[in-house]
Formats: structure tokens, C-alpha cells, sequence
């Protein structure tokens, strides 16, 4: 069992191409919609925001996309990543199942957001872009897109959530000595911030709103693109490589995972782990389930609607036939800040519908408190989003003890918690409070959307 705790691959053994799940979705998604005419888009309606080959892999039915040999140069700084048997957490929980992690916090940024950072710059780059404004609710796409933008020699405008700003300064610090400059949002830098702080002069913020502050100072110059960090296409093609490599290490262990969990704010950590391992399902009848951990105080998979809404609170990107819970939805300020988003991407919401994948919701203490047991067992201290996988992967291991079987569990854990220490901190005083949305909250946000659900 020790020789097979830990498996790295080679470079060699790193794939060079990412999998695009559009091309095996027995269910396409429906299309897009203009924010104006409310007709499909087309990749005219695109250019002002993203450089057209981002927006030819958000619209590709190719199944593989190669990646360019400057990424897989950059990728080698820190990838293939590891594949981990936690062992020590198995006997703590005196577990029958065997338990994996993919741990991505081994990068300069200490998550898997570097994977879809490093191709966005690059590709922005080739295109002549001078500037990329993008938002970050945690600060874990800041950071990775901070370096990612120095190294290709752009600058880079990030609009960080205000409530995250405050909480994590490190985040901040560590984006400005990658020289990125880093505003609060909402700021009154923008018209979509200063339309919501007339609202709300105490807005924690939101990453609805913060896109809209980066939307809006990108469309007004010829030579800023925007760039978004998850929910879209492109992100979690960009993400797969993680599953990609898991596919070849699992194969190393001998074992294959029964359950496949990643925790959920747009979609591009839970999609990034399992699309490849689904692709599997889809093509050669493997039996696997995906499992997606989101937080009881924005539930927009298990309590949201499947409906038609801006990505954005301002209405400036295009409709997305998604699960929301409304565009203007301002969630709790937990600390799991990159979870704080209103809905969820078009391909997991589409999966959803369809009954490929599995989601369910999670109280942050609970979460917390399954990271503090996996920081004390593995000697990793997991960032709060990845909590939610780590609780996950824990209830399974349970449950199939109580039923008498073994299980092969496979989670993402997508960071480092070393910029959360004051999360933490709260948790051991008991000062980090449980918020579960209620259903009249759900309908009362979602009512405030004038779009006819999705069908």
C-alpha cells in the first residue's frame, strides 16, 4: 500500500491535449442568447470580450483540442500533479473504502485555477492584447492569473470581492507582487459599481457583480479583453487535464474510482476531475458517479432553477441556459469564497438535468471541520472550497462501512488553505456560523428573473 501512496507521472506521461465532453454529451446544451436581441450568439457577439480562439474551443464539438507546446512548457513548472492514496485519513476513519485525492495546490498559485490561467494569457497574447480585467471571489484566480499575465507581459485589472478583499489580504498582496492591481468590488470605478453601492453603500459584493465591473471596462477598450476564471466552456476544457491525468495514474494503482467528488461554484474544479472519467461512462459503459459539493448557503444545483440568466448582475453577459438562483442573488459571506456564485456552468447544468451527476449541499462547519481531520492525517491544510469535496468523500467512506462495502473514492482537492488562515482561526473560536438558504429565499430571488426557464 505505501509504495502506491503517492503517484506522479512523468512529463512524458502528461497528456497534450485537452477533452472537450461537448462532443459526447448525448444532450447538447441549448444555445446562448443575446443580452439585447435575445437570439442565439454567434462568435461575432464574442470578440469584444474574449480573442477568437477561446471563442472557438467555448463553441467546438472537437473531442480533443491540442495544447499549445508554451502551455505544456509552463504546465511542466508544476504539473503532471500527484495522485495521493490517503492512507493516514483511512485509518483515522478505520475505513474499508480506499480514498484518492488529485492535489492541486502544488502551483504558484496554490490551486488548479494556474491550468486554465496559463492557456487564457497565452492565447490573449498571440491575439496582440495589451490588458486582461477579469474578477476573483476568493483570490485564487486572481493569483493564478496574475502570474500568468506578468509572464506573458500583460497587465492585468482584477475586481476582487469585497467581502473576500477583506478577509484575505494575502490574496491580494500575493496578485500585486505578480503586478496585478487589485480593486474591491463593488468599486466606484465602474457604472455597474457605483449603481449597486447607491444601492447598498455596505455591499459585501458579489461575483455576479464583480464580472460586471470587468465586463464593462473591457468593452471599452480595443485592446483589454476580459477573462473568466470558471462556468464557461473554455475554462473547463482547459481543466480536464486534471481528470486526464487521474485517469492515467488510477490506472497505475491498479484501482478505479466508484464515486468522483469535486466542490462546486461555477463548475470548472468538479468538471476539470470528472469529465474525463464520464467520458468513460458515455463511451465504454464504466459505472462511475460524479459527485458535486456545494454550499447550503448557495445552492443553485440543488435548490436553483434550470432556466435562461445572465452570468453577471448588471445583465451585460449573455443569457445561459444554466441553474441560478438569479443574477442579483447576494450570498452569505462564507469564507469558502470561491463557492459564492449565483449559478452554475451550461455543461454541468446540462448533466445535471440529464442525471449523469449527482449534488448536494453542505453546511461550511461541518466542511471545516472534515478539513481540520484531513489537515491532521495527510499534512495538507485544504483551502475552504475544497472542504466541501473532502466532507463529501468522508460521508461516502461512511456510508459504505455501515452498508458493509468498499468503495474507491477520488476527490479534487483543488488547493491549499495557507491564504485562509483566518477562516480557520474562526472555526476554532466557534465564530464561523452555518447559513442554509431556505426555500422562500430561493423563490424570492429567482421570481426577480423575468426569463422563461430553460427547457
Amino acid at each position: 500500500m505505501e509504495k502506491l501512496r503517492k503517484i506522479i507521472l512523468s512529463e512524458k506521461e502528461m497528456p497534450t491535449k485537452w477533452y472537450n465532453i461537448l462532443a459526447d454529451m448525448p444532450n447538447k446544451p441549448m444555445p446562448p442568447l443575446h443580452p439585447v436581441t435575445r437570439q442565439p450568439i454567434g462568435p461575432e457577439d464574442l470578440a469584444a470580450v474574449f480573442p477568437m480562439e477561446l471563442i472557438k474551443q467555448e463553441v467546438s464539438m472537437e473531442r480533443y483540442i491540442d495544447i499549445p507546446d508554451e502551455v505544456i512548457s509552463l504546465y511542466h513548472t508544476y504539473r503532471p500533479s500527484p495522485l495521493f492514496r490517503a492512507v493516514e485519513l483511512e485509518k483515522v476513519l478505520g475505513t474499508k473504502s480506499k480514498i484518492y485525492y488529485k492535489y492541486e495546490g502544488g502551483n504558484y498559485s496554490g490551486s488548479h485555477k494556474a491550468n486554465t490561467a496559463i492557456p487564457q494569457a497565452y492565447y490573449n497574447k498571440q491575439e496582440g492584447v495589451r490588458r486582461i480585467t477579469t474578477e476573483t471571489g476568493a483570490g485564487q484566480w486572481g493569483s493564478a492569473m496574475s502570474f500568468a499575465c506578468n509572464h506573458f507581459g500583460l497587465e492585468l485589472l482584477v475586481f476582487m470581492v469585497k467581502v473576500s478583499y477583506n478577509q484575505k489580504p494575502g490574496r491580494k498582496l500575493l496578485m500585486n507582487a505578480y503586478g496585478a492591481r487589485v480593486v474591491p468590488s463593488p468599486s466606484t470605478m465602474t457604472n455597474a459599481g457605483r449603481h449597486v453601492l447607491e444601492l447598498d453603500p455596505d455591499s459585501p459584493g458579489s461575483l455576479g457583480i464583480a464580472i460586471s465591473e470587468a465586463m464593462e471596462v473591457a468593452v471599452q477598450d480595443p485592446y483589454t479583453k476580459y477573462s473568466l476564471g470558471s462556468v464557461l466552456n473554455h475554462v473547463i476544457l482547459h481543466q480536464t487535464i486534471v481528470g486526464e491525468e487521474a485517469l492515467i495514474q488510477m490506472e497505475k494503482t491498479g484501482d478505479y474510482p466508484d464515486v468522483v467528488i469535486g466542490c462546486f461554484g461555477g463548475g470548472s474544479n468538479f468538471s476539470g476531475i470528472a469529465f474525463p472519467f464520464l467520458r468513460e461512462n458515455l463511451l465504454k459503459g464504466k459505472k462511475t458517479r460524479f459527485m458535486t459539493v456545494e454550499p447550503a448557503s448557495c445552492p443553485k444545483l440543488t435548490k436553483g432553477k434550470f432556466m435562461y440568466d445572465f452570468g453577471d448582475s448588471a445583465g451585460m453577459t449573455p443569457l445561459l441556459p444554466m441553474y441560478t438562483l438569479g443574477h442579483n442573488f447576494i450570498p452569505e459571506k462564507i469564507h469558502a469564497g470561491g463557492l459564492r456564485y449565483h449559478g452554475a456552468g451550461v455543461l454541468v447544468s446540462q448533466l445535471l438535468k440529464d442525471g449523469f451527476i449527482e449534488a448536494k449541499a453542505k453546511m461550511q462547519r461541518e466542511c471545516f471541520e472534515g478539513g481540520v481531520l484531513f489537515a491532521k492525517a495527510e499534512g495538507i491544510l485544504p483551502a475552504p472550497e475544497s472542504t466541501y469535496a473532502i466532507a463529501a468523500a468522508l460521508d461516502e467512506a461512511r456510508r459504505a462501512d455501515l452498508e458493509g462495502v468498499s468503495k474507491t473514492i477520488l476527490f479534487n482537492l483543488s488547493g491549499h488553505g495557507h491564504f485562509d488562515i483566518s477562516a480557520y482561526e474562526k472555526f476554532f473560536e466557534g465564530n464561523l456560523p452555518d447559513h442554509e438558504m431556505t426555500a422562500a429565499e430561493v423563490e424570492k430571488a429567482i421570481s426577480e428573473i423575468e426569463f422563461p426557464a430553460a427547457n
